[in-house]
């Protein structure tokens, strides 16, 4: 599965994710509830349309993104969907 980001600059230039696509599936972010920093890596980690957490990885070096966690909103019987996607290159709008 390929995932492409597509960026803005936010606050003071940062890049920040706007939509994620998997393949010709585009999520719209709706929030973005968290970032945070690794030695070469940034941390997003935003809610999409369609209710779904996601958190993207990324490689500043490599100009790479990674989706690193992804989970579905609870369902009726309270399951929840994880999975990890793999490593595509960065697109900025």
């Amino acid at each position: 599965m390929r995932v492409r980001v597509e960026t803005y600059a936010g606050y003071g230039g940062v890049e920040m994710p706007s939509r994620i696509f998997f393949d010709e599936r585009c999520i719209e972010v709706a929030e973005n509830l968290d970032q945070w920093h690794g030695p070469d890596y940034r941390y997003f980690k935003l809610k999409g349309d369609d209710d779904s957490l996601y958190i993207l990885r990324l490689d500043e070096s490599h100009a790479e993104w990674d989706l690193t966690l992804f989970q579905r909103p609870h369902t009726e019987d309270g399951a929840t969907l994880t999975s990890v996607g793999k490593r595509s290159p960065m697109s900025s709008a």
